[in-house]
């Protein structure tokens, strides 16, 4: 097939899937109020692959049969197959401006690091890796739209997987596996293609049930979703220019005895493969993310400039300050998606050497000799670290550039009564700037950091690679810790030259 039409794209959600929302069944994701909106910016993202304005940037030859297909697929193999991930990357982030933590882009780089681990996934049995190659290839010559789901349910965090509810093994047999239980955050879920459930928090010896990797249809017999109230409630684009376009939807997946076939399956008990899977990746999940992170970055600073601007704080220092520090950690970002890019040629390379693939890492920068690839992780801590922070702290910046002016803001529909207009006019305009335009600005940013889908972005930035806690705990173990204290020996060790 290769790269979708937009209107494939919707022709395949029509699949007869079990969504309930606001206590309605949903049968029909395309035909729902609350996912209109979303949909047709989805279509739109897949329309841009067969534009000629675009398509070059965003695809590549599939190795299967010379189709187009799109480049957030493409293994990095070398200087030119990076840089042609990063500008495809970077292209469709854009159009969606950073704001669509799910755009397929970010599973399709999933899939691709995990059909690179076949030694990982195929340690105990050869078919489990096989499958992930597979699969791989079925996502993307056929443009496959997935989700995913990592975690158990908050029963009782105090507890193992069993008291969540988790989602487990219930039993095999020759045509898969049988699985029941309860997964979460599925984002994007309502309007995917397929689910991939995968690893997240590490599984002990006797959770082997609970060890399990697969990919699903969103159709599939006994699979339903429960998912949150949609945000977009069909407002004009001047009143919600970002919650009737970008709300992706989060939901639980509940299983009920699903049959997963084998040839799906790739990890089934093997607690090993389940809690390295993630770690050992090359990184192309990691370099998606920063692209993401820094495109989002520089949308959220430019509205906080225009912010300023239309209210006349632009010219204060106390909120030049505000907005250079924004900008500065534009510089920042872009240095981590270079960072992130020769780091993932380099694990590529350090991968390839296990596995047997070509990759030419030549033209990636050693710039920590001795140090092995897989101890260097700067796209996971950019995930974890470095994009939650920066979110919350421009999210911070327009609340406070914003104030009450952008709480008290009138609606489209007042701006279109005759006997209102004057008195707009007078009391809302703002520095060389007419009423309507400057609250077309306000409402742009409520949008981003006020209503319930502003709320829930900057929420979901914070806990976009897990409970900051964990992930910093995990930070705290990394090898890098130990390197640093290696320089205090060192220094306490070495008195210098003796004087004179």
């Amino acid at each position: 097939m290769g790269a979708r039409t937009g209107q494939q794209y919707i022709e395949g959600l029509r699949d007869g899937r079990r969504i309930y929302v606001n206590g309605d069944l949903v049968r029909d994701v395309t035909d729902y109020h609350g996912y209109r909106g979303v949909v047709r910016e989805l279509a739109r993202h897949y329309d841009r692959h067969h534009d000629a304005a675009f398509a070059d940037k965003l695809t590549f030859a599939s190795p299967r049969d010379g189709a187009p297909v799109s480049n957030s697929f493409l293994f990095a193999r070398d200087r030119d197959s990076l840089e042609r991930r990063i500008v495809g990357e970077r292209l469709r982030c854009e159009q969606t401006y950073g704001l669509m933590g799910r755009l397929p882009d970010f599973l399709n780089a999933w899939v691709t690091d995990m059909a690179a681990v076949p030694h990982v996934l195929g340690a105990k049995d050869k078919k489990f890796a096989e499958n992930a190659a597979n699969y791989y290839a079925y996502c993307r010559d056929n443009d496959v739209c997935m989700t995913h789901t990592l975690l158990d349910p908050h029963v009782d965090r105090g507890k193992g997987p069993d008291a969540q509810q988790g989602l487990h093994i219930v039993r095999e047999s020759d045509a898969g596996i049988i699985v029941s239980g309860a997964r979460m955050l599925s984002t994007l879920a309502p309007i995917s293609d397929e689910l991939l459930v995968g690893p997240f928090l590490p599984r002990a010896a006797g959770e082997e049930a609970y060890a399990v990797a697969f990919a699903t249809p969103m159709a599939a017999e006994g699979l339903s979703f429960i998912a949150r109230e949609p945000y977009d409630l069909e407002r004009s684009h001047f009143d919600r220019p970002l919650s009737r376009r970008f709300d992706e939807g989060d939901a639980i997946a509940v299983f009920d005895n699903v049959l997963i076939p084998w040839e799906r399956v790739f990890v089934a008990g093997d607690i090993q493969a389940y809690n390295t899977m993630i770690v050992s990746f090359p990184g192309h999940v990691g370099l998606q993310a920063a692209i993401r992170g820094t495109e989002k970055l520089r949308f959220m600073t430019g509205l906080a400039c225009k912010l300023a601007a239309v209210n006349g704080r632009d010219k204060m220092p106390r909120y030049q300050e505000m907005l250079g520090e924004l900008v500065g950690y534009i510089q920042i970002a872009e240095g981590i998606v270079v960072a992130t890019g020769n780091e993932l040629l380099r694990r590529a390379a350090a991968t390839a050497a296990i596995t047997g693939d070509a990759v030419d890492a030549s033209t990636s920068l050693d710039i920590k000799p001795g140090v092995h690839p897989f101890e260097s992780f700067v796209g996971g801590a950019a995930m974890r670290q470095f994009f939650p922070h920066v979110n919350t702290q421009v999210c911070d910046v327009i609340r406070r550039i914003g104030s009450s002016g952008i709480v008290m803001t009138p609606t489209e529909a007042d701006f279109a009564r005759p006997e209102l207009k004057d008195t707009l006019e007078a009391y809302v305009q703002g520095p060389d700037i007419a009423a309507e335009q400057k609250v077309q600005i306000q409402k742009l940013a409520w949008d981003a950091v006020a209503t319930q889908f502003g709320s829930r972005q900057e929420h979901y930035e914070i806990f976009f690679s897990g409970d900051p806690y964990i992930v910093r705990m995990m930070q705290f173990m990394a090898p890098e810790r130990s390197r640093c204290e290696a320089l205090v020996d060192r220094l306490l060790a070495d008195p210098g030259a003796p004087a004179g």
